[in-house]
């Protein structure tokens, strides 16, 4: 493989995230291919049994094995890694791969970790179910509470886990002082910024310690892939993420890493789009609806702190309906342009009813908790024309009887 500018860090530095997003990380091989290659390979050869011993020992640089290295994967992690300004990444085969790998790697029994009440469904359950089954206690508060944080903290807590803004209720949590209170006490900041992405908010500016992703989401951005990803310093990436990813095998297929690579080259331009079109639309169902969640609004209580953090809204908003399960369904059963579908980030337009996805699983007395009431729709905007898609969701809204 050739050396490119796009991996030499004291070259990429001086480069904007634009044009990071479309040179960063870039190798290429003696073909002199201008887009990545995709090298479909589960192995590697060796020119004599002293190089392979060598490079398993680590006293030589090269490929092992793909569940260890991968060409096309290294250029995506470098890539990720550049646009966060993180020292390193490591990708994983799913969002929730990469969610429990930030957690378990570093965590064991008699651990605490202290997570915010409102999250995916998935994050969720990580914490009330799978980290128990282990031996390590969880504490929910509310995210935005920023004392709720310091007053959950117990001499064996370890992690401080949430996200922002959270999916679907969008809270929005201070990110520099929630940090504060964890590096005051040696806990590390996990964040999941799936909703935002490096585009629009980089954690780490404010003290996190990893950021996670789930790189299905605004990475790929449409809807092809999954794929996931940690980011962090190289002493956790290397010593307590690697270990535990080599031995537990959640990786990512070259395959997958080179879509979402070429999803990355149009992340910038998409999410300021979708971000423009959600704020349109938005701006239509909050004369509609009873309840509006979007912090690009004014009316989000959390509005200040949320473009003090970030760069624009995003393209995820929810809306809530007094009427319940029944006129949430009625809504999603009326509309023709929007899909009704589950995912989030894709360039395509996708409405939910979490209650009965995405937080499902976490049951009727968790979701009360986590503020996701039977009227709650999340609605990702897309790159649709505003105006079609308003008129779409005025035909639901009235056959909804709103």
């Amino acid at each position: 493989m050739k050396k490119t500018a796009g991996q030499d860090r004291s070259i990429t530095a001086k480069w904007r995230p634009a044009t990071r997003a479309i040179r960063g990380g870039t190798w290429r091989s003696d073909m002199g291919e201008t887009s990545e290659a995709i090298f479909m390979t589960s192995g590697y050869s060796y020119d004599d049994a002293a190089s392979v011993a060598a490079r398993f020992a680590g006293e030589e640089q090269g490929m092992t094995y793909s569940r260890l290295q991968n060409p096309t994967v290294q250029m995506l992690e470098e890539r990720i890694a550049l646009l966060e300004g993180a020292p390193a990444c490591r990708v994983q085969a799913s969002g929730m791969a990469a969610m429990t790998a930030a957690l378990l790697c570093q965590l064991s029994a008699g651990d605490h970790v202290v997570a915010a009440k409102a999250a995916f469904g998935s994050c969720r359950w990580l914490v009330d179910n799978l980290l128990p089954r282990f031996g390590i206690e969880g504490t929910v508060v509310d995210s935005r509470d920023v004392d709720a944080w310091d007053r959950a903290i117990k001499p064996n807590t370890k992690v401080f886990f949430f996200e922002t803004p959270a999916n679907p209720t969008l809270d929005i949590v201070d990110l520099e002082r929630v940090c504060a209170i964890a590096k005051q006490e040696a806990i590390t900041t996990v964040v999941d910024n799936a909703f935002a992405t490096s585009a629009l908010q980089r954690p780490m500016d404010f003290g996190a310690d990893v950021v996670a992703y789930s790189a299905t989401k605004m990475m790929d951005g449409q809807g092809r892939v999954l794929a996931g990803a940690v980011c962090g310093s190289e002493d956790f990436i290397n010593n307590k993420l690697l270990p535990f990813q080599r031995n537990t095998g959640p990786n990512l297929s070259p395959f997958n890493a080179w879509v979402v690579l070429k999803g990355m080259e149009t992340l910038d331009l998409r999410i300021r789009r979708q971000s423009e079109n959600a704020m349109t639309v938005g701006r239509f169902l909050e004369g509609r609806v009873p309840k509006m969640l979007h912090p690009g609004l004014e009316s989000h209580p959390q509005h200040a702190l949320a473009m003090k953090q970030m760069k624009d809204c995003g393209p995820i908003f929810s809306i809530v309906l007094d009427g319940g399960r029944e006129q949430a369904h009625a809504l999603l059963d009326g509309l023709e342009l929007i899909d009704i579908s589950n995912n989030i980030g894709d360039s395509r337009s996708l409405m939910c009813h979490p209650a009965s996805t995405t937080h499902h699983s976490v049951g009727a007395e968790a979701r009360e908790d986590m503020g996701v009431p039977e009227g709650m729709l999340r609605l990702n905007v897309g790159l649709e024309d505003p105006d079609d898609l308003i008129e779409d969701l005025d035909r639901a809204l009235t056959a909804a009887g709103l």
